[in-house]
Order: C-alpha cells, then sequence, then structure tokens
C-alpha cells in the first residue's frame, strides 16, 4: 500500500512517524516549501508549546473555539496525556509552566523536530519538498488509485492520501479539495492582536496587566487572562483569546470595533464602592496617585487618574462623586476603539476549513471520499493559545495513521 501525505507540517509528519510499520506499506510526504514542521519550529517563541497540561477532556473541548463536536471523539482516542508519553518515551521530556502550557524541558523546539524527524526516518518515510499540489483525481474504476498531479507537471499513485496542509487564509486557495466534493468554511484569521492606532494609551508600551477581563462590545463574547500594552495597541493571552472566539464576528465587523477591558479582573460596581467607601474613611488623607488600592501597574494608574481628570494633588477624602464615578467607569468598563489586527508572530491560526460533518472522527476518513483522510488545521477546528492547536494535530494525525494502512473495502 502506497500511503501519500500532503504537507509537511505537525500533522502531517507526526502521522507518518505514527503509521505502523506493515510489510508493504510506503509512505512519501509532499511539501509544497523547502522545509517540514515550521510552525513547529516558530511556536512558543522557538519554545514549542507542545500542548496543555490539562486532563479533562470536557474541560479542554471549551479552549477551541470551533470543533468541539469532533474533539470530544478524537481527544478521547489520543489525549495530552499519549502526547507526553509518546514523546517521553522517545527520550523527551516535557515540562509543565504555571499557566498548563507544556515546553520540551530543553526549552528548544528543535528538540520536538528531531523527535518526530527522528521517528519518521526509523519508519523509513520519503519527504518531497517543493511539491505543490493541483489537484487530485479519486480512484476509478479503472484505476483504483488516487493520481496527485502536482505544479512541475509531475504526478504520484497513492492507496491512500492524507490532507496536513494547514489552514489556508484564501478561499481560492482550497480549490482542488471542494474538486473532490467537500465543502469549506470560509477561512478567516483567529490569534490576532488589537490595532489601535495613535491611541494615547500607546505610550504605556510595555505595561502588562497580570488578569484582566475583556469584552467585545454589543456582543456577549468575554475573556480573561493577561494583558500587554503595545505600541500598536493590545496584546497578551486575553487579547488573543478573544480574538479567537470572535474570529468570525470581527471579520464582519472587518476588524472595526470596541473592546471593553475591566482592569480589576471580575470585580463589580458595589466591591468598588466598597473599596472607595473604605479608602475615603480609612485614609482620607492619602494622595490618589500615590495610593493605588488595586496592584495595578504605576503608569496605568495614572494614566487611568489622568484620563478621570483626578489631578496629583487630589486625596481620597476630597474624591468628587464625578471622578469616582469617572474612576468607576474606567477600572470596570474602559472602552477602546480597535481599527485593524495584527497576525500573531508565526504562531497564525485559521479559523475555517474543511466541513466537520464530512469527516469519521474516529478514523479520520473522508465520508465522500473512502480513501481520503484529513488532520490538522485544515480542518475547521481552531483552539486558543496555550498548545491546544498542537494537542489536535497529534491527535487527529495519529488517528489518521492508526486507520490509514487499513484496507478500504471495494464498494
Amino acid at each position: 500500500m502506497k500511503i501519500a501525505i500532503i504537507g509537511a507540517g505537525a500533522a502531517g509528519c507526526f502521522a507518518a512517524a505514527n503509521i505502523p510499520l506493515n510489510m508493504g506499506v510506503t509512505v512519501s510526504v509532499f511539501e509544497k516549501t523547502g522545509k517540514a514542521l515550521q510552525k513547529v519550529k516558530a511556536s512558543g517563541g522557538g519554545r514549542c508549546n507542545v500542548t496543555h497540561e490539562c486532563t479533562e477532556i470536557p474541560e479542554m473541548v471549551t479552549c477551541y473555539p470551533r470543533g468541539r463536536q469532533l474533539l470530544r471523539k478524537t481527544l478521547y482516542q489520543f489525549p495530552p496525556q499519549k502526547t507526553i508519553e509518546w514523546f517521553e518515551s522517545r527520550g523527551v521530556n516535557l515540562k509543565t509552566e504555571p499557566d498548563g502550557r507544556m515546553f520540551p524541558v530543553t526549552d528548544d523546539s528543535q528538540t520536538i523536530i528531531d523527535c518526530i524527524w527522528q521517528e519518521m526516518m526509523h519508519h523509513q518515510v520519503q519527504v518531497f519538498y517543493h511539491k505543490s499540489v493541483e489537484h487530485i483525481t479519486p480512484p476509478t474504476k479503472g484505476n483504483p488509485c488516487f493520481i496527485i498531479g502536482f505544479a512541475d507537471q509531475s504526478a504520484y499513485e497513492a492507496d491512500k492520501i492524507l490532507l496536513t496542509t494547514g489552514g489556508f487564509p484564501k478561499p481560492d486557495m482550497y480549490r482542488w479539495i471542494e474538486q473532490l466534493g467537500h465543502t469549506i468554511q470560509l477561512p478567516v484569521p483567529s490569534l490576532f492582536t488589537f490595532n489601535m492606532p495613535k491611541h494615547p494609551i500607546t505610550a504605556l508600551m510595555g505595561v502588562s496587566v497580570p488578569d484582566v477581563s475583556l469584552k467585545i462590545a454589543g456582543t456577549k463574547i468575554t475573556a480573561q487572562g493577561p494583558l500587554l500594552v503595545t505600541h500598536w495597541g493590545m496584546s497578551g493571552p486575553a487579547v488573543l483569546k478573544t480574538s479567537a472566539l470572535a474570529a468570525r464576528e470581527l471579520a464582519n465587523r472587518h476588524y472595526e470595533f470596541q473592546v471593553v477591558i475591566n482592569w480589576l479582573k471580575d470585580a463589580t460596581d458595589e466591591d468598588l464602592k466598597e473599596t472607595i467607601v473604605y479608602l475615603r474613611k480609612e485614609q482620607g488623607k492619602q494622595m490618589v496617585h500615590h495610593k493605588n488600592p488595586f496592584d495595578l501597574p504605576k503608569r496605568l494608574w495614572e494614566y487611568l487618574l489622568l484620563e478621570c481628570g483626578i489631578n496629583e494633588e487630589t486625596r481620597w477624602g476630597d474624591l468628587p462623586a464625578t471622578a469616582q464615578h469617572k474612576l468607576t467607569e474606567h477600572l470596570l468598563r474602559d472602552l477602546y476603539p480597535v481599527h485593524g489586527k495584527t497576525t500573531y508572530k508565526e504562531e497564525f491560526v485559521t479559523c475555517g476549513g474543511i466541513t466537520l460533518a464530512e469527516i469519521n472522527p474516529q478514523t479520520m476518513e473522508s465520508r465522500i471520499v473512502p480513501g481520503l483522510y484529513f488532520a490538522g488545521e485544515l480542518l475547521d477546528v481552531d483552539g486558543i493559545t496555550g498548545g491546544y492547536n498542537f494537542q489536535h494535530a497529534w491527535s487527529s494525525g495519529w488517528i489518521a495513521a492508526q486507520n490509514m494502512p487499513v484496507k478500504t473495502p471495494v464498494p
């Protein structure tokens, strides 16, 4: 049996490394660029966020804005624990950071690449570069094989095909897949930062707040986590998570929207009122600028006070009611206009892809074309940051690898 894998990314290479060593099975990987595992190399600032420590699948699937129904089946077959065991059994130990993200103890993504690559070579996988697919002809009565046509006019025959090309940014790039009978959920970016050109808050670039709550104005979409002020706007896990959850909504708005920030995470008006009453009574002589009761970064605190018109001479005991109201609004419901986005480094993710109803989650085989399989980001599955997208790649790639060598019944 000849198995062809299109795309030498995380899902494709992991699948190639996990296809059982059956007699007579040959595996060839075709990559349109000149390098394999490029996103693995760039991920986590070059450290590779391999997976997340979360062991509860029902909890884990909530970290994927799209694809949860499929993931409930795939993650049970190959959960994070199996990912950890797979790498550790091959000499790569992983460590867990306080936020649950898992990295190789070497803090070097090359460790992960080398491990997968060595396993591929052990399985005698052949890798061909600069092979861009133009079309795939499915099997017919006259020819029981798939025929893959490449842009360089060459062709390859295969008994089974696994598509792991990753997400495409433009709809027309999926055309050769649509010609096989599959439908595509419109691709839009996920995981991006918010641009706020020339907004005064960008003067605070470098300021980080450990835990805020973000909401897209006019929606129920919210997220919590650290926020970083940058020279172009806002970034950090809270922003990236919000961008993933709101990927389609924000694309529909052409990335022109407003974001509401609670700088105190989940504090309420009543909580703030109690704090200010206490400060007036017990520390009324303290200067508001000098007494920051919320542990916010000093530069941010001073910025918010100036936005409220509270000068450096104002004491807590003399804080006017109007200023107190403004301060409450800025701390709990600070509104910022966003004009555009910036893709998050090399770790871009696409929302959209192959319609999941057309895939069998137990095998990753197409329900439309027998012998055709899918894995990774090409599917309409995407997660927030934290190792979730790689875990989907490992799980779906592993499942496809276990099922592809099985003979497809003749209709």
